[in-house]
């Protein structure tokens, strides 16, 4: 499906062409938030937008638990792709669609004991828990689309399609703010309206992915069954996938823990930790682009078995996320403030976010490494290892919490977060030697 990875440089362009329209692609991810609360804003009440902000929170959440697809065939489809296995990277395609539908269908069947176990977490007025929960009804019909859409993009990402992917996103976020707009404002159907308006972008979104993906179903090989169903194949998409899935749920359990924590120190603290928080999910945004571009292009190396490409990919791919941590944490030391006074209205908060500001400023440099070495080690489906190193990374993480909290509070909960990157980027780094042994 595409030229040898043996016959092909590793260029400065070749890395900005699939990592810039990642990067784009990211940055329309918090303007459908935005429209989303700005439109149901529009009808005058509080509980409308408060039930939309708690059906997108709960159902973005059980959603983020199947991202594992996402890499996992990323680093698989383009491993295939660099060996010249044709008919496997098109079979890769009909593996990842259909986990997202099984898994899409699943969810739609428990949804009511899923929905009960969110209210109970996270409590809201009846007017609300009634509202959210017409909306979280209507979307969830959807999560096949959205699920099979993770592996789409990692299909695609694989092949260096960034543009493509790009292209469904812009597309599929453009249909739903429109949408948004029409049901809401024109058709007055409230919370629901935002909810139909979701549901038909993203099955849109699948629709289009798919046409983008046809030449896969030129190949036989998509539905080959004996191969799409092979034992050996199948186990190991297995492993990769639930690897990831460990590694993301300890992730999420620092973030989590971190944003807990900080309650403890009042109200101005956690306001200022959750601004601040905002600004690192910028950072990562940006940093998925260039370490998305080492999955595909480590990734392919690795099926060709070309040790030195596989060196040239990850080294060209670092420098380039290292010139961006380097500007992020540039412009967050001079922009910071103005930033901050964007998102935050309260004095005592701003002062707060302020003051904690230069452990934002540090998080890019201290972070390259493990973001960098976490789209190698994926392109590699070197997930053992990536499942390993964060445990470690947890388990230093709260000791460090456990020790420097008590001694300086907020200050030692972002000390503690800080670390935890180290401490990935180190123990991966120490793993590298031999990823590249392996090839």
């Amino acid at each position: 499906m595409s030229e040898p990875v043996a016959q092909r440089e590793i260029t400065h362009k070749r890395v900005l062409n699939v990592a810039v329209p990642i990067v784009i692609s990211n940055a329309t991810i918090p303007l459908l938030g935005l429209v989303d609360t700005g439109v149901v804003g529009q009808l005058g009440e509080a509980g409308p937008i408060g039930a939309v902000g708690i059906g997108a929170v709960v159902l973005t959440s059980i959603y983020w638990l199947f991202g594992f697809l996402r890499m996992g065939t990323s680093g698989l489809a383009a491993q295939a792709d660099g060996a010249g296995e044709t008919g496997e990277v098109a079979a890769l395609l009909t593996r990842a669609l259909m986990i997202g539908a099984v898994s899409g269908l699943a969810l739609i069947a428990l949804q009511v004991p899923l929905f009960w176990g969110a209210f109970q977490v996270a409590p809201a007025s009846d007017e609300v828990e009634t509202l959210a929960q017409g909306y979280m009804e209507i979307r969830i019909w959807s999560a096949p689309a959205l699920i099979a859409m993770y592996g789409v993009t990692g299909w695609l990402i694989a092949l260096e399609r960034t543009r493509a992917v790009l292209l469904i996103q812009v597309v599929m976020n453009g249909m739903n703010i429109a949408l948004n707009f029409w049901f809401v404002l024109g058709l007055d159907l409230g919370v629901n309206g935002i909810a139909w308006a979701t549901f038909i972008a993203e099955w849109c979104g699948l629709v289009l992915g798919l046409w983008l993906c046809r030449e896969a179903f030129a190949v036989p090989a998509w539905c080959d069954w004996p191969r799409v169903f092979d034992a050996v194949r199948l186990k190991r998409m297995a492993v990769v996938n639930s690897d990831i899935l460990m590694r993301a749920l300890m992730i999420q359990a620092i973030f989590v823990s971190f944003l807990f924590l900080a309650a403890d120190f009042g109200d101005t603290t956690l306001a200022a930790n959750q601004v601040l928080v905002q600004l690192l999910y910028v950072t990562s945004y940006t940093m998925d682009g260039f370490a998305i571009a080492a999955e595909s292009l480590v990734g392919q190396a690795v099926g060709a078995r070309a040790r030195a490409t596989l060196r040239r990919a990850a080294i060209v791919t670092s420098q380039w996320g290292l010139a961006a941590c380097v500007v992020m944490a540039l412009g967050f030391a001079f922009g910071g403030p103005a930033l901050i006074a964007l998102m935050a209205k309260a004095e005592e908060v701003r002062a707060a976010a302020v003051l904690f500001l230069p452990y934002m400023v540090a998080a890019p440099i201290l972070g390259w490494a493990a973001w960098m070495l976490d789209g190698i080690f994926i392109g590699a489906t070197r997930t053992r290892d990536m499942r390993n190193m964060m445990a470690v990374s947890l388990a230093v993480y709260v000791a460090s919490v456990l020790i420097l909290v008590p001694l300086m509070g907020n200050h030692g909960l972002w000390t503690a977060l800080l670390i935890s990157f180290a401490v990935r980027g180190v123990t991966l780094g120490l793993r590298y030697p031999a990823l590249e042994r392996a090839v």
